[in-house]
């Protein structure tokens, strides 16, 4: 029966079909809804660790013991889990190891624009690049076929359009392989400078031999084309551009396998066509492949490696035919994402700015409070970065930023790796202030657990980690809990950890207002008559709330009752 599946829900659906048992990940846009749709397999034990660091160790540690297994995390999760991916490289796997990877060409969610293909290069595992549902169906279940034959972890790589888009696909049934026997095996799975040296020939004959796979397998295929002045190489949701906007009028060389490539298989293609070129997104990847071949090749030359392509795009350097829609008579306005409402970080931003701190900020949907009209943050780099990055410029300039710098990290970051950066504060004595956003949820990708909210994946009770206990156990003394929705007691607080001569931690904490299970108490009134339309009430940047005619106007379908603007309305215009 075939059926229209979002790329991510078709990876999911290749991994049961596959015979994987053990999925390990860490939530990331656009990558969450492979484990969220595996979890719903009940044949697959599915869970959200730490960290994606923890995640990849975990999946080869199911690995290790016989069980085909999985982690997934986005670009930016890879670079947290290249320790061990890299030795992993060497060691090898028992059952099959595939490690799923989304790229965010365009940063639609994500802090930078990186290109995952080099971390394949560099560390010389193997990468299977779908285009489509159906081919991320069926990648997903050969990559576990590669990693078994060739004794590798397989990266599966995704992007944004092919995660989220949708295509046919045609489910199958599931095939259990029978376990593999662990046996102990210390050169193979002991990474210490004597075995690893014995261990890197083995990495480079597996490189060649994937190499010699790539020249004749399926996934690597050449479509032909009618015009042979053109000859277009290309991989991923590119070539679904490509196609869209030629058709069969050139020949392609569609790349499944995008690390190692074929090498005869590209010569060959190249000495039918009178041009070559490749199309790809980010980086020259591909080109720079067909360079090192000795080939003439365009590339780059032609196309940004800054965002997405489309297929108009691709029409426009290649000489076709560029359609061009009807412009609308006005303008869109533009729509800025902004904070909820009732977010209970608004008011921490709030009284941030208020007091004129420098703060140093993280990566979640808090991350919003460096849009104006909060405008509070001064940086964002990755995950857990604040609060290392506090104790370093807390320490280098003391005498100007101690008392005057915070860090904000959300619960979920805060265990992901701001943990670490916390036991340097401790452990080191920086006079720093840390300020734990604790909603009660991993809000960024779309509400997930973490273990701090008490349910694991599937939704069931477990072990929830206490962040108050945490933070005294790593030698913090000082650990205060606010409600954020009451302003003024949390600026005192505020005030009198920065007034400490020792490092502290403020738990800020009230659940996500959009979680099913909290209550609100119904939005509030505007009193027009009362209204001074003095716009103190708009400096929280909250959408609820807009000027009409002068007057402060609430929307009562976006109005959730938290009371913050209440606080600052000093003529009981709002309640």
């Amino acid at each position: 029966m075939k059926m229209l599946m979002l790329g991510n829900e078709a990876v999911a659906r290749g991994l049961y079909e596959g015979g994987c048992s053990f999925v390990s990940s860490y939530p990331g846009t656009p990558s969450t809804e492979i484990t969220e749709c595996a979890a719903k397999y009940e044949e697959l034990y599915a869970e959200w660790a730490p960290n994606e660091k923890v995640a990849l160790e975990a999946a080869f540690g199911a690995s290790l013991s016989g069980r085909r297994s999985f982690c997934a995390m986005k670009h930016v999760g890879l670079n947290v889990a290249a320790d061990p991916l890299f030795t992993i490289s060497y060691t090898g796997v028992n059952a099959g190891l595939v490690i799923g990877v989304a790229d965010d060409a365009g940063m639609h969610s994500s802090q930078n624009e990186q290109d995952s293909r080099h971390y394949v290069q560099a560390s010389k595992v193997p990468m299977l690049e779908p285009s489509d549902s159906a081919e991320a169906l069926a990648f997903a279940k050969l990559a576990y076929e590669l990693s078994e034959q060739f004794d590798t972890a397989v990266l599966l790589k995704m992007c944004t359009r092919v995660s989220h888009s949708q295509s046919v696909v045609e489910p199958g049934e599931r095939v259990l392989p029978a376990r593999k026997k662990y046996e102990k095996d210390p050169g193979k799975y002991i990474m210490m400078p004597a075995n690893a040296k014995k261990r890197h020939p083995e990495v480079e004959a597996r490189t060649k031999a994937l190499t010699v796979w790539a020249e004749t397998a399926d996934i690597n295929r050449i479509e032909e084309g009618g015009d042979r002045s053109c000859g277009i190489i290309t991989s991923s949701t590119c070539y679904q551009y490509v196609k869209e906007a030629f058709g069969d009028t050139y020949p392609v060389l569609k790349l499944g396998m995008i690390w190692p490539m074929p090498e005869q298989k590209i010569r060959d293609f190249a000495a039918t066509v009178e041009r070559l070129v490749v199309v790809e997104e980010l980086d020259g990847f591909i080109e720079t492949h067909c360079r090192s071949l000795g080939l003439a090749v365009s590339g780059k030359d032609l196309f940004p490696d800054i965002g997405e392509l489309s297929q108009n795009l691709v029409k426009e350097k290649l000489g076709g035919s560029v359609q061009t829609g009807a412009a609308l008579e006005e303008a869109i306005p533009a729509r800025p994402p902004v904070m909820c409402a009732g977010c209970p970080h608004r008011s921490i931003f709030y009284v941030l700015k208020k007091i004129n701190l420098t703060v140093l900020g993280d990566i979640g949907c808090y991350t919003l409070g460096a849009v104006q009209p909060l405008g509070a943050i001064d940086t964002t780099i990755c995950m857990g970065a604040s609060v290392s990055g506090l104790h370093g410029f807390v320490k280098a300039g003391e005498e100007e930023n101690a008392g005057r710098t915070v860090a904000v990290i959300g619960d979920s970051t805060f265990i992901h790796s701001g943990v670490t950066g916390l036991i340097n504060i401790a452990y080191n004595e920086s006079n720093a202030t840390v300020i734990i956003l604790d909603n009660s949820i991993t809000g960024m990708t779309g509400h997930q657990q973490n273990p701090t909210t008490g349910y694991n994946l599937k939704g069931d009770p477990c072990t929830k980690i206490d962040l108050e206990s945490l933070c005294h156990a790593v030698g913090i003394k000082r650990v205060r809990v606010v409600d954020p929705y009451d302003m003024e007691a949390c600026q005192t607080v505020i005030g009198e950890e920065l007034a400490a001569k020792e490092p502290s931690v403020i738990i800020s904490r009230r659940p996500c207002a959009l979680l099913k299970y909290v209550k609100h108490p119904g939005p509030i009134c505007s009193d027009p008559e009362k209204c001074k339309g003095c716009k103190a009430c708009m400096k929280i940047g909250c959408p609820a709330i807009s000027m009409v005619d002068g007057k402060a106007k609430i929307d009562a379908t976006l109005c959730v009752g938290c009371g913050v603007c209440e606080q600052l309305c000093k003529f009981d215009a709002l309640g």
